[in-house]
């Protein structure tokens, strides 16, 4: 999959830009703040109708202005196609795919794959165990648009349960009918997660290796209350009733699922160096491109923001020839080192473009520096 253009209107600090991309690597170089994330952004948000930064919709348009535009034109399977995504304050937004509307955005997701490295990515180790579901989820979901149903499915149901524990219903028919969902879902997003994890593990520990050589292993640990043979959702809610009652919210299931992520058999969290974390979570976003990619038989856009910071000269060596090999498609990338941008252009050896952003505003570089 390539994108071949976008046009960009009122989205964070860009005010009116349209580009043309390369479709193999595309760099962006500047200051921080100028708005080189902010373009990658945008991309991301025509891939998943929301921010990576997590932001509320409003905080996307540009201030003082009232709406924002962003319109992406794709080459997909082979035939062009358009995206085009909308934003007004205190409206909806829409995204229209060759000009018509969407009625579930979740039926999107998945449709125009895309991965994201990003500095953030830190919070996938340091970060709450919300963080790693939300990796989870991210991966599985563009690649099985059932999951994404039933973990809607899930959620809907375990708002309505912690309702009625808020709310100090004892009707257990109401909390019967609810139950029953939580568990056909929760089956299927348990089972997924587990296999999915079990696949990722190996592709991870790869690219892991191609990074940071073979003195280091890494490894990922599914974390579940249903791990245990013979346990359902029903046997959870059974066994915590009591407990939820008092506290007046859920406190099993899926929701509650994490990722254990290791170093050498000790948890990253602790004894990891800021140069091994950024290594593991570029290692785990590589692992997620690569089996995006097998699930979808297209290949995913790889957005690469600011991922040298942090890192040493060898590490950064290994990530050049890792992102060089052939498998992986268009690239966009972001970097306030000149000489990073021209070196992965010279590696390249094919198409490429590089432009400099300032305040953002994004002005075509010609040339490599010598």
């Amino acid at each position: 999959m390539i994108l071949s253009n976008i046009s960009i209107h009122n989205f964070k600090n860009i005010g009116e830009t349209r580009l043309e991309f390369s479709p193999k690597v595309n760099g962006f170089l500047g200051n921080n703040g100028m708005g080189k994330s902010n373009l990658l952004d945008a991309i991301y948000y025509l891939s998943f109708c929301k921010s990576f930064t997590g932001v509320n919709d409003s905080l996307l348009i540009k201030r003082e202005e009232d709406f924002s535009l962003v319109q992406g034109k794709y080459i997909r399977r082979g035939t062009e196609e358009e995206l085009s995504l909308g934003l007004s304050r205190g409206k909806r937004k829409t995204l229209k795919r060759k000009g018509k509307e969407y009625q579930r955005l979740s039926a999107h997701i998945g449709s125009f794959p895309l991965v994201m490295v990003s500095p953030q990515d830190i919070d996938l180790i340091r970060g709450g165990s919300e963080e790693r579901r939300r990796f989870m989820d991210m991966v599985i979901s563009q690649s099985d648009h059932r999951y994404l149903d039933e973990l809607i499915r899930y959620n809907r149901c375990l708002e309505q349960r912690n309702r009625l524990l808020r709310d100090g219903v004892a009707d257990h028919s109401l909390y019967a009918a609810i139950e029953m969902q939580m568990e056909h879902a929760a089956a299927y997003i348990h089972d997924t997660r587990q296999n999915r994890i079990k696949q990722l593990t190996v592709i991870f520990s790869d690219y892991y290796r191609a990074i940071a050589g073979d003195n280091e292993e890494v490894s990922l640990s599914y974390r579940s209350s249903l791990n245990e043979e013979g346990t359902t959702m029903t046997t959870l809610l059974d066994g915590a009733r009591r407990h939820d009652e008092i506290v007046k919210y859920t406190t099993v299931g899926p929701h509650r699922d994490d990722i254990e992520m290791e170093l050498s058999s000790m948890p990253m969290r602790r004894t990891g160096s800021q140069g091994q974390c950024k290594t593991y979570t570029i290692a785990l976003r590589l692992a997620q491109y690569d089996f995006l990619h097998n699930a979808s038989t297209m290949r995913p856009l790889l957005l690469l923001d600011d991922i040298f910071d942090k890192l040493d000269a060898s590490r950064v060596e290994r990530i050049m020839e890792v992102v060089e090999r052939p498998m992986f498609g268009q690239i966009f990338i972001t970097d306030t080192n000149r000489t990073h941008l021209d070196e992965i252009m010279r590696r390249t050896a094919g198409d490429y473009r590089i432009w400099q952003v300032t305040d953002g505003n994004f002005h075509p570089i010609t040339s490599p520096v010598q």
